[in-house]
């Protein structure tokens, strides 16, 4: 008696030509994954070189110097309090009344050699007084802040006075005191308006 499994009955040699079809596909995509393995090293290593180019191209930035730190801040210092007119107001403590204004001129700021001197030549304006005086006052600096300090300076015909101001862009603010008198001051930096021309400024000069 002969069983059937209703099963077609492959071929021997098909099975064979399966089999190497097979193999043949599996080695195909295995190159072609290695091939895209090799692509991407490729272009990977050619990333990294031109990146090391870039930088090694690229200037290597110095770190400043103090010396060079001092005198970019001194520069800009002088920049800044040169013809310019500060123009704010300041409150008188104890007393209870708004804020009065005040106006000084400045014509020029100059480092003196002796530690933190520099030389003010400035126009003041206070009470009935109208001075320019040229004066030498020390400023201290906040990190890159300057401080313009005074203590117990004596400026003729108007007094002794103290003061602390801080300098901060076109913007200043700090305290002072006038003998036993003290309080606030703020106020803005701007550039000093010229001088008005005078009629005899403005009158041609006769030929001689």
């Amino acid at each position: 008696m002969q069983f059937s499994t209703g099963l077609p009955r492959r071929n021997p040699q098909n099975l064979l030509r399966s089999f190497l079809l097979v193999l043949a596909l599996g080695q195909a995509e295995s190159r072609r994954v290695h091939a895209n393995q090799i692509r991407g090293g490729l272009i990977v290593a050619v990333l990294i070189i031109g990146w090391t180019k870039i930088c090694a191209d690229e200037p290597t930035i110095k770190p400043e110097t103090a010396e060079a730190r001092q005198a970019r801040l001194f520069k800009k210092f002088e920049s800044t309090l040169t013809h310019v007119t500060l123009t704010g107001q300041f409150t008188i403590t104890g007393r209870e009344a708004p804020p009065r204004t005040e106006s000084y001129t400045i014509h020029s700021v100059r480092k003196m050699s002796q530690g933190d001197l520099w030389v003010f030549t400035a126009r003041i304006k206070y009470g009935k007084r109208d001075v320019t005086l040229p004066m030498p006052i020390p400023v201290k600096w906040a990190g890159d802040t300057p401080v313009i300090s005074l203590d117990n300076l004596t400026l003729p015909g108007l007094g002794t006075f103290s003061a602390h101001v801080v300098i901060d862009g076109d913007k200043y603010a700090g305290t002072w005191t006038h003998g036993k008198v003290n309080g606030h001051m703020f106020g803005t930096i701007a550039p000093a308006k010229p001088k008005p021309e005078t009629a005899a400024s403005k009158t041609p000069a006769k030929p001689e």
